[in-house]
């Protein structure tokens, strides 16, 4: 009998690495494939580029806490954040539905609404897609088309050493907002008379329920004339993310503990849910910012950018990926993200 491999025994990125040793692009104006936060695409007068993502029920949101104008925001968002990531500027996007018959026609028009305002907020068109039956509840999937010029696309394999490290916003608030409305699932379904407990927490829930694409830090970096080394965005944990950027690279990196942007709320959530906002924030993930690289000169013209913390540099030791303590000890940093 032939031997069945779990794909649990992969992950996530064992499988795409493995379906990528299988693919062999034969066009001329494919430029990337499969690595990146988007393809590449050879359009002559610039590159096109091209993100597609999925959103599952019962395994990307839980539509007991999660209102279906925010989903529909959150779809449309998480696939721009993926344009912005190789420095790009996003056109066209379409949308796939899967959809089973709990779901009226109301619904759906709140689902769109959510949509048509990430649409209007990142200035691009809903241009088609698809809708079929779903025998397992609500299915998203939705594809982003961008464009951008070929001297400014931004890789995330290109980073330098002694390139200066930097992330946009802060971290761990959208993981500690998914803890809170885990908690309060199972208080209400232990006592559906139970009033939720948020107060307070109003930052981490919408950093769950409502992420941002960065898109205003690609604008502000192309005006201050900052043209990033290289570019990933953090949607696993910026602890599987940097090990992206700099296995592709080939470089290793040294993050500064205290460098870390964490926000209060987030800390007293944290705290609220005993748990290391370090933790959240080295491994939480679906933050949505942006990590990326650029070089020492480019320092002067980042560092009074309130959207932007210096965290650490790029080494040419690829065997050390480590996290510098505030006790000045030297910890390897590792993937616990999202698997």
């Amino acid at each position: 009998m032939e031997a069945r491999t779990e794909i649990s025994s992969l992950g996530e990125f064992g499988l795409i690495k493995r379906i990528n040793q299988g693919i062999k692009n034969k066009l001329p104006d494919t430029i990337k494939g499969i690595g990146d936060d988007a393809a590449v695409i050879d359009l002559d007068t610039g590159y096109g580029l091209l993100t597609s993502d999925m959103l599952l029920e019962g395994v990307h949101f839980d539509l007991t806490f999660f209102p279906l104008k925010h989903l529909g925001y959150k779809a449309i968002a998480v696939n721009v954040s993926d344009i912005a990531a190789m420095n790009g500027i996003p056109h066209q996007v379409t949308v796939n539905l899967g959809l089973s018959n709990r779901f009226s026609v109301e619904a759906i028009d709140e689902l769109y609404e959510g949509m048509k305002a990430a649409c209007t907020d990142y200035n691009v068109d809903l241009v088609g897609g698809d809708t079929s039956s779903s025998l397992s509840g609500l299915l998203i999937s939705v594809s982003v088309f961008g464009k951008v010029k070929k001297d400014l696309i931004t890789y995330r394999n290109t980073a330098k050493p002694n390139d200066i490290l930097c992330v946009t916003g802060d971290l761990g608030a959208a993981y500690l907002g998914l803890q809170l409305l885990e908690r309060e699932k199972q208080v209400f379904l232990a006592n559906p008379n139970m009033q939720p407990e948020l107060e307070g927490n109003d930052y981490v829930i919408q950093r769950q329920l409502r992420p941002e694409a960065r898109m205003d830090v690609v604008y502000e970096l192309a005006e201050a004339g900052v043209l990033p080394t290289a570019m990933i965005d953090v949607s696993d944990g910026l602890a599987s993310d940097l090990l992206h950027l700099c296995a592709q690279s080939g470089v290793g990196a040294i993050v500064f503990e205290d460098r870390l942007p964490i926000d209060d709320q987030t800390f007293l959530a944290a705290t609220e849910l005993q748990i290391s906002p370090i933790t959240a924030a080295l491994n939480g993930g679906e933050d949505y910012e942006l990590l990326f690289t650029v070089r020492q000169d480019a320092y002067e013209l980042i560092k009074n950018n309130p959207k932007i913390s210096v965290i650490g540099y790029v080494t040419d030791n690829k065997a050390e990926i480590a996290l510098h303590t505030k006790g000045d000890n030297r910890v390897p940093i590792t993937a616990q993200g999202w698997s």
